[in-house]
């Protein structure tokens, strides 16, 4: 699927309109994927896609979500099903979807297939690709319109953080921890644009990745002034870190659950998190 800037996108986007079924397309598998008529009965293995349904106020045909599907509240009372690496192959069936929305990764596109189900995997890693590929969700469900309207206002809502932190001074080199194993992000990930957005300087390069596993030893050479989703106990007790910039000064942040949870979606609720996270790094920007 052809990656859009967000220029581009937004351009595309106004030309909205009803979908026309039936509607071939190709998803993140690189499959044509024919959906024969407008859904009504989805299942959602990922949190962003269920969250990004309900913004486009479908969340009353979510007939099944993922085990980790749980914003917004009436996420949590739909039927879970497993997730995408040890779905409820059963469950999804019996519940009869005329729609499951998957990602490139796991395995359950296939055996669903076979069983006769429409199977479009959607998976969004780059920041143009949250836009781009809400769209075809849109598009996909039929609330094109619906997408149009909640890119543009995503869009307005990051640019207004992004005037803040442009006057900030001082912008710090910058860790971000997603797995302690250790797993960061990089800068051409949805998370690692956003970091940047908010007013911090990431210190895994492009050449890494979008989520590379990361040798310890590189951070410590990097030194960062900030550390954020690990908490500074931890980062000290860590061979060589107790010397780190961050670790000295005190700038590691253990994110709040929330925050950790709608940054690391790229879903509808990355306007909110990226205003929280320039909040972190740059408090004296909000007061």
């Amino acid at each position: 699927m052809k990656i859009l800037t967000l220029t581009t996108t937004l351009a595309l986007a106004g030309s909205a309109a009803a979908t026309t079924y039936p509607l071939t397309l190709t998803d993140d598998l690189n499959r044509r994927v024919t959906v024969k008529a407008e859904p009504r009965r989805i299942v959602s293995l990922l949190p962003s896609t269920s969250e990004t349904l309900c913004a486009l106020n479908l969340c009353e045909r979510l007939v099944g979500v993922d085990q980790y599907s749980d914003y917004p509240a009436q996420v949590k009372n739909v039927a879970k099903m497993g997730d995408l690496y040890t779905p409820n192959i059963e469950a999804i069936v019996a519940a009869k979807p005329d729609l499951v929305l998957v990602s490139k990764y796991g395995k359950v596109s296939e055996t669903l297939t076979q069983a006769g189900i429409t199977v479009f995997a959607l998976n969004p890693e780059t920041y143009d690709e949250v836009f781009s590929k809400l769209l075809t969700l849109g598009r996909v469900v039929n609330r094109e319109a619906a997408a149009k309207a909640l890119v543009t206002t995503m869009a307005r809502d990051i640019a207004k953080t992004e005037v803040l932190t442009r006057a900030a001074v001082n912008k710090p080199t910058a860790y971000f921890e997603i797995d302690p194993t250790p797993y960061s992000i990089g800068p051409k990930s949805f998370m690692g644009v956003l970091l940047t957005k908010a007013g911090a300087r990431n210190i895994i390069p492009e050449s890494m990745g979008d989520f590379p596993k990361v040798d310890p030893e590189f951070i410590v050479k990097a030194n960062p002034q900030l550390m954020l989703g690990v908490d500074r106990k931890t980062a000290a007790a860590r061979p060589g870190w107790s010397g780190l910039n961050a670790v000295k000064s005190g700038r590691v942040i253990a994110l709040p659950v929330e925050l950790s949870s709608s940054l690391s979606r790229p879903g509808p609720r990355l306007p909110a998190a990226l205003r929280s996270l320039a909040r972190l790094i740059h408090p004296e920007l909000f007061r």
